[in-house]
């Protein structure tokens, strides 16, 4: 199987290519260049894998949660590629990309009951946030759905303690630190959701025959609202 990830939700941005369980990956820390970096990456990944567009099996990206613009570009790309080479697109959440690599460190490590707790920085005063644990075969799963929410509004059903992953761990002076201390293993604030994370997922949901048409991918933006009033930031309105 052959497939391209994209991932720019947050303020990172990369791109992967998925060869038969390869991954080359271009990942740059590059706030507003998203843009300008994802299509000539997309170039070189494949010039360096010596491969064609027309090789590829797939497209798939984070769909989100994060930042709107972000999120907005991945879906769109990969709905062109897609579309122009009749591939199936995939979806995959940004915070399921993100918790991936804590799972396999617990994995590693032998620890079958930590559980991995990902939030990113939503702004205005909110995270995104996702709890997931293993059921009783072992499979990683997520608890409830994916949500957006004030730190001081969080809540975890006490079934294990977590490693935390993502900006949301340090926003708002870390809010949801101080909210959900006792459930925290560890926590890493600097953790960031990867293209290669999201080709790893996409390629298992293609393999479970999850690939959609590109016209039916959805981005999750988890909230409509993107910005706050002057009024709700507490700033004078302007004379008028």
């Amino acid at each position: 199987m052959k497939l391209l990830a994209l991932e720019t939700a947050t303020e990172a941005c990369s791109v992967a290519l998925w060869n038969d369980g390869e991954v080359l990956e271009r990942f740059e820390i590059a706030p507003r260049r998203h843009a300008e970096l994802t299509l000539p990456w997309i170039e070189e990944l494949l010039a360096q894998a010596g491969m064609v567009r027309a090789q590829l099996d797939a497209v798939a990206c984070g769909r989100g949660p994060g930042a709107f613009t972000g999120v907005r570009l991945a879906v769109a790309i990969t709905q062109g590629l897609a579309l122009a080479l009749d591939r199936p697109a995939v979806g995959v959440s940004t915070l399921d990309a993100l918790a991936l690599p804590a799972m396999r460190a617990l994995e590693r490590a032998g620890d079958s009951a930590t559980g991995v707790l990902a939030a990113i920085d939503a702004r205005m005063g909110e995270v995104y946030l996702a709890d997931y644990a293993r059921d009783a075969g072992g499979i990683w799963i997520r608890r409830g759905e994916e949500q957006v929410i004030a730190p001081a509004d969080a809540a975890l059903e006490p079934h294990a303690v977590r490693v935390g992953v993502g900006s949301g761990f340090a926003a708002q002076d870390a809010a949801l630190v101080a909210r959900l201390g006792e459930w925290l293993a560890r926590v890493d604030e600097n953790a960031l959701p990867r293209a290669g994370d999201v080709a790893h997922l996409a390629a298992a949901a293609l393999a479970r025959g999850e690939g959609i048409a590109p016209e039916e991918l959805q981005p999750a933006y988890l909230r409509n609202k993107v910005a706050l009033t002057l009024a709700e930031q507490g700033k004078p309105l302007p004379a008028g």
